[in-house]
């Protein structure tokens, strides 16, 4: 399966939601815990595929030099992003025939993948969701960001900004050709400075969590915060529920 899978990771979203950080870097370059959102990613897809494309359009400096030494497909979304279904519009050359396994970057998700893509029957769209009555895409399951399609529905998208449920999903819904899978562990949304800060003390098991290279002085106090690699706390400061990017601080409530 994996030499006729083509992986894709979707990371070409502003992150409006979650500024004022992603005004510092983009969505998919914010730190989980000791790897960016898209590295988290990444190494998702690598158990089940050797070759991935990123789809890049905010941030795409940062993003073009984060991925500089990877072997991977770079889809440059020029103009305007083109959303989860035009992205992969856009790359159906680069598909080229292929199943596609997706990803967002935005999702910390930690998930064994070889199971889900073994047990496909290679002709529904195949998505992985949670249990998520209050906020269910699919009656109480709620999509957490990684879907198998097969090549005709990828060969019917376009390249303009679309999404994926409102050109493909609710169709194959309405056809009976989703396989829905429910995933037991954990999962977060990185949409908002709150979601993010979960993630974070989800990946740590609740204890802060310190960037490579910050500086956390003696005397200063943290309790279930992010500092980000490079930033500083001084020995006055005291840090609960927040964000320390750069000299940036963000409050968690």
């Amino acid at each position: 399966m994996a030499e006729s899978l083509a992986g894709v990771v979707l990371a070409a979203g502003a992150g409006t939601r979650l500024a004022p950080l992603t005004r510092l870097r983009p969505k998919a370059l914010c730190p989980v815990g000791d790897r960016a959102l898209l590295d988290h990613a990444l190494g998702r897809l690598a158990a089940v595929t050797t070759d991935v494309a990123v789809n890049v359009h905010h941030g795409r400096e940062a993003m073009e030099d984060h991925l500089s030494d990877r072997a991977v497909h770079l889809s440059l979304e020029e103009g305007e992003a083109r959303g989860t279904a035009g992205a992969l519009g856009l790359l159906r050359p680069w598909v080229d025939g292929r199943a596609v396994l997706v990803t967002n970057a935005d999702a910390w998700l930690p998930v064994d993948l070889e199971p889900f893509v073994a047990g496909w029957d290679g002709e529904r769209t195949r998505l992985l969701c949670v249990e998520d009555p209050a906020r269910g895409d699919f009656g109480d399951l709620r999509y957490c960001g990684v879907a198998l399609m097969p090549w005709d529905r990828v060969a019917s998208l376009g390249s303009e900004p679309s999404g994926l449920y409102e050109r493909s999903w609710a169709r194959d819904e309405a056809d009976d050709r989703l396989d829905l899978v429910v995933h037991h562990g954990g999962f977060v949304d990185c949409g908002s400075p709150a979601d993010y800060l979960a993630a974070n003390l989800a990946w740590s098991g609740g204890t802060s969590v310190i960037g490579v290279g910050a500086e956390v002085a003696p005397g200063a106090e943290l309790d279930r915060s992010v500092v980000w690699p490079g930033a500083r706390v001084g020995s006055a400061e005291r840090l609960v529920g927040a964000v320390r990017a750069g000299t940036l601080t963000v409050l968690v409530r």
